[in-house]
């Protein structure tokens, strides 16, 4: 396998360094020689070229929850297969369907697959029955501060980095207010508002996206609630044991209320705002692309959908923190969530030794080879969670987010929640954002769903 410049390691080196040291968040990190990394990748990368050659013709599946990158994905197992003889066949985990429940319906009827993307929490879940132990594979030293750990072990691949907050478009914006905007400025509840407040006396009525899925709603911006608990995903886990236990109530937790004062003002924004939960998702990137609203609160994973509304590579497009109170000092409020959400475990019960090693032949492909590494980057349109990847984003949102990477203006918590969080509390926000529930019986739910985990 080819290994990269050492000029590129270093420069993505500092990236990650960034990424581990800002907002708050810090990392422990080993260091070794330049020349020990060499020697050591080397001899990895050809030990598995070596094993690669007895795989030709095996046949593995790999379970893909992230339904935007379907076609990427397939276009990877295309020039995988010209490489190496293995065929990977990429199993699309269908809209609005439970990646858990098709995996652990995968394995009830004896057709799991050899490799399957989950989100961390369907790891954790699942990993001690049925995931192999990754702990020794090359690439964990690649990933340091990217990796989950259950009980010391590694189950699972960081797939890639992934962010979320409040996507905005400059062009929108300053069309509007015929000035140039900059996003520094919002960093509090009260400059957010003005600025909203700002783009209406403008004429842009209403300047909010908020989508109305269950998965958007309570994993991605419900979700902040844990992770910025104090920026770490250890302390969104103290969080969170602390609303099973009963001892903290939502409503008692000031960053609930921080995020409720800012969701209702979304809501007072929102172009759906009429009908709520008659939001339409393919739709709401087309109000973003045709300037009829500036932000959207969401992901790094929503570029396709904006791209496919008619958005360009050129467009300016970027990340606003999803603000909470007034603290300009505060990490919430400087910085955006960004962690590897999306994690790759191989199957251990029903997959051959063959297939096993073929599947491991795959991530590395993915880490090492420079084919994997462009197309993870350039095709699939993801950020690399591995440190010797040097390929540069190439769309708006993910540009933004390497760069915010390097400043340390991320932080890194990933809440871990049960597979049912998003449809169970989901359905309570919908509530919320269609009117049919008040704030104390949104909290009230929030804290029968955690009491009921115990």
């Amino acid at each position: 396998m080819k290994l990269k410049k050492l000029l590129a390691l270093v420069s993505v080196t500092t990236l990650v360094v960034g990424l581990m040291t800002g907002c708050g968040n810090q990392t422990e990190t080993q260091t070794e020689t330049q020349t020990n990394s060499e020697v050591q990748t080397t001899d990895e990368t050809e030990q598995v070229s070596e094993e690669s050659t007895d795989l030709k013709g095996t046949k593995v599946s790999f379970l893909n929850s992230k339904g935007e990158i379907q076609a990427a994905l397939e276009e990877m197992a295309v020039v995988f297969e010209e490489e190496t003889g293995i065929a990977v066949e990429i199993i699309a985990c269908g809209a609005g369907e439970s990646p858990y429940t098709k995996v652990t319906s995968a394995y009830n009827s004896g057709t799991a697959p050899t490799l399957s993307m989950l989100d961390t929490t369907d790891i954790v879940a699942l990993a001690k029955e049925y995931a192999l132990d990754l702990s020794n594979e090359a690439w964990v030293t690649e990933c340091e501060g990217q990796l989950t750990k259950i009980d010391d072990k590694v189950y699972s691949f960081p797939f890639c980095v992934e962010g979320r907050g409040l996507i905005y478009s400059k062009k929108a914006i300053e069309d509007t207010l015929g000035t140039e905007f900059d996003p520094a400025t919002i960093n509090s509840y009260d400059a957010l508002k003005a600025l909203l407040e700002s783009l209406r006396a403008a004429g842009m009525e209403n300047p909010i996206v908020l989508s109305k899925e269950d998965w958007s709603l309570a994993a991605h911006q419900l979700g902040f609630i844990y992770d910025t608990y104090d920026g770490y995903t250890a302390g969104s886990a103290d969080l969170i044991e602390q609303l099973k236990s009963g001892s903290l109530k939502v409503e008692d937790y000031n960053r609930f209320n921080q995020f409720m004062d800012t969701l209702d003002l979304l809501l007072e924004y929102n172009v759906n705002k009429a009908d709520p939960l008659g939001a339409i998702y393919d739709q709401d990137p087309i109000f973003l692309v045709d300037g009829e609203s500036a932000i959207w609160a969401n992901g790094v994973w929503a570029w396709p959908n904006i791209a496919s509304a008619g958005a360009t590579v050129e467009d300016e497009y970027g990340f606003l923190p999803f603000v909470l109170g007034n603290d300009t000092e505060d990490f919430a409020n400087n910085c955006i969530q960004a962690a590897a959400t999306k994690q790759v475990m191989i199957d251990s019960v029903q997959a051959t030794d063959v297939q096993i090693q073929a599947a491991k032949e795959f991530l590395n492909w993915i880490v090492y080879e420079e084919s994997g590494q462009k197309m993870l980057v350039e095709t699939a349109e993801l950020i690399p969670a591995y440190k010797n990847n040097s390929f540069s984003a190439l769309n708006p949102l993910g540009i933004d987010i390497q760069k915010k990477l390097a400043e340390g203006k991320v932080f890194s918590s990933s809440f871990i929640a049960p597979s049912d969080h998003w449809s169970a509390l989901g359905a309570s926000m919908q509530k919320y954002i269609g009117g049919a529930a008040t704030r104390a019986e949104l909290a009230t739910e929030i804290n029968t769903y955690w009491t009921s985990q115990k």
